[in-house]
């Protein structure tokens, strides 16, 4: 029998949307997740990736009782073993480590859930009060992130329903029909209003085909169009000049800075042609309401906290933040008032001072030996919420440190993953359906809950259960390790939100202003938006943005003269789902496009085999000759698990581990390579 009432709940993956989601339950098993119709920006509609969650908690091949290995390092030789079996074996190896240097215990997460329970609660507790290494979560948003803290004051910008009423949208470094849906549908209302789409993409994606101009920039070279833009903003005299005076910080400078980059400069850098950076910073500066959509595609180089900075500036050169429907959108999280230190609980360090080490060159610090500048050698390893030996840069050495045999790993999952394959031990997780949590959200202002549609399949309990359960192993008496999920979920927000009118409804919105910086106003040190950044300098760092080239710029070196982005191919997100056979049957296999130019260059036939490499590593794929990918760029769609490549490699292989210019993030899309036909297989 079907269930009379959906569960609700809330999309827990890495994207903007943060879908309300309702499912159905028959027998105790769910058989159908859709979208709430009663959440305004759902509306009712899901990704293709999350309307097949059923099938993916259903799944045979879900990791149902905890494994503890057997065989060596990497054999995939597991065999179950009771909860207690493994959580005392666990909390007996990290206890004799622990004696000697907490230190060299890591947690490694990230955002397999965004849920603030499932994510960041009792985990954080569990490894503040064992005194472990800490980590710097740095794998995606942080350059971004840095860009707007400098500019705008924080991740705060315009509401995301108000692009419907827009007549210029930008829609730049972000493919947003396969990465943020829901804005999607809101840019598509604007259009069939008469407002004007211009996509700013390396690759021609699914979104530039919709739009009325696609600006097919190299990549890395963002910031340098954001300039030539303001040039032209500024010799045309297309300025709000009251509101530049009243509500931003450092005008003159900025505008010397930005007379230095004519549209030539700037054309002969991004491989673009001049007149459609004339033609974009025309639109800007004559078009109101005018509206910039800015994703995280734009901060994956080394210039990408940079590139954000100067992008964030056009909004108030212009006066767009005026009117509700103008401004700029990269992250709204910053507008939810959520307690981190209530659920997260650093005052369980107790005084002691952990070292962090960077998610990204966790390749290099597993390889590390002890020292004085790095600490003690890292022995331990707790990975959740997360798949490393895929998702992280320069992975030969990622898998070379997972390989290490003095290495204890233990892995919370929900499937035999690359890094799972891994692991000392693997604890199974529950999935969304089978939860309590509570969400914020990167592209709107709703805070979600989920409740648990179903109970834990098999023997997996929850990520917070089960550091819950390793807290009492290892002897922790705090009461605070004895909070439910359902407590956690109060605690996330505490009187900031009516956690009575999340149970009854399932989401929240926050309240704000409609044009929260038409008046200035802005989060940042002096209420102003800053093209001058005091803190920058007072660091010693450039004030201004500039455009800051690639650390392996386009046809820097003959030896690989390709510039290679990884893009999620549209039916995975990241590494999940890639192992949902129905989606995975619609992406085929591991590709990368290649422009015809390039291909013919090389002998390279549409379908063949072709091996990508530089000083890293290779990895072999199959071929699409399009012109997806411009001249000189590769397209390399990701993440598939390595497993699954024709090689056991996936692009991983090839990115490094170089980090941005502000905020340590990665630089996956400033990666130069060469490519060559292989036979085919």
């Amino acid at each position: 029998m079907l269930s009379s009432n959906p569960v609700r709940g809330a999309c827990p993956h890495d994207c903007p949307d943060t879908c309300a989601l309702l499912t159905t339950v028959e027998n105790g098993r769910a058989v159908r997740v859709q979208g709430n119709p009663a959440h305004r920006h759902t509306d009712g509609v899901l990704c293709a990736k999350v309307s097949k969650y059923a099938e993916r908690t259903h799944h045979p091949e879900r990791i149902l009782t905890p494994l503890m290995r057997t065989g060596p390092k990497g054999s995939r030789q597991f065999t179950s073993v009771s909860w207690d079996e493994a959580l005392a074996g666990i909390a007996a190896r990290l206890g004799e480590i622990a004696a000697r240097d907490p230190q060299a215990i890591l947690p490694y997460s990230y955002a397999g859930t965004m849920g603030l329970v499932q994510g960041e609660s009792m985990d954080r507790r569990f490894f503040h009060r064992l005194g472990a290494s800490q980590l710097a979560r740095t794998i995606c948003a942080t350059a971004g992130g840095e860009g707007l803290v400098h500019t705008l004051g924080g991740k705060v910008g315009m509401r995301v329903e108000f692009f419907a009423e827009s007549r210029l949208i930008v829609i730049w470094g972000s493919n947003s029909i396969g990465s943020n849906l829901h804005f999607w549908r809101y840019a598509q209302q604007a259009k069939r209003a008469g407002a004007r789409l211009v996509c700013i993409d390396p690759r021609r994606t699914e979104t530039a085909d919709k739009c009325h101009e696609h600006l097919q920039l190299l990549p890395g070279t963002d910031a340098a169009l954001a300039l030539a833009l303001m040039h032209e903003l500024i010799v045309h005299d297309w300025l709000d000049h009251d509101y530049i005076a009243r509500y931003t910080l450092g005008w003159e400078a900025l505008r010397a800075r930005a007379l230095q980059w004519p549209p030539e400069r700037a054309a002969a850098v991004c491989g673009l042609p001049v007149a459609q950076i004339r033609q974009l910073a025309q639109d800007w500066g004559t078009t109101q309401p005018a509206a910039i959509r800015l994703n995280y595609g734009v901060q994956r180089a080394h210039g990408g906290a940079n590139a954000v900075r100067a992008v964030a500036c056009l909004p108030a050169l212009t006066g767009a933040w005026r009117q509700r429907a103008g401004g700029l959108l990269l992250s709204s999280s910053g507008a939810f008032p959520v307690q981190r230190a209530a659920l997260q609980r650093p005052d369980l360090l107790a005084g002691r001072t952990s070292r962090t080490i960077n998610m990204v060159t966790i390749g290099d610090d597993l390889l590390r030996p002890a020292s004085p500048t790095f600490g003690p050698k890292i022995e331990a390893l707790v990975v959740y919420n997360s798949n490393p030996v895929a998702v992280a840069p320069d992975s030969a050495k990622v898998v070379q440190g997972f390989a290490r045999e003095d290495l204890f790993t233990v892995v919370l999952e929900h499937f035999q993953t690359d890094t799972a394959d891994w692991a000392d031990y693997i604890l199974p997780a529950t999935t969304q359906l089978e939860h309590w949590d509570v969400h914020l959200a990167y592209g709107h202002t709703d805070v979600l809950l989920n409740r648990p549609a179903i109970a834990p399949q098999g023997q997996a309990r929850s990520n917070a259960q089960i550091f819950r359960d390793l807290a009492r192993h290892m002897g922790f008496t705090e009461p605070c390790f004895d909070d439910t999920d359902e407590q956690l979920c109060r605690q996330a927000y505490g009187e900031a939100v009516d956690f009575e009118h999340l149970l009854a409804q399932g989401f929240v919105t926050l309240p704000g202003p409609e044009a929260p910086f038409a008046q200035g106003g802005f989060p940042t040190p002096s209420g102003r938006c800053e093209f001058h950044s005091p803190r920058l300098a007072a660091r010693g760092l450039d004030p201004l943005p500039d455009y800051v080239p690639n650390h392996e710029a386009p046809g820097q070196s003959p030896q690989y003269p390709l510039a290679m982005i990884s893009p999620p191919a549209r039916n995975f997100l990241n590494s999940s789902f890639v192992n949902v056979q129905s989606l995975r049957d619609i992406e085929g296999r591991p590709l990368l496009e290649i422009h015809p130019q390039d291909a013919a260059a090389r002998g390279i036939a549409d379908g063949s085999v072709v091996r990508v490499f530089n000083d890293r590593g290779s990895h072999a794929c199959h071929a699409v000759v399009c012109e997806r990918a411009r001249p000189g760029v590769v397209n390399g769609l990701g993440i598939w698990w390595r497993k699954l490549g024709l090689d056991g490699t996936n692009v991983n292989q090839l990115t490094s581990q170089a980090l941005t210019d502000l905020g340590e993030g990665p630089t996956f899309y400033d990666c130069a390579v060469q490519v060559e036909a292989l036979a085919s297989r």
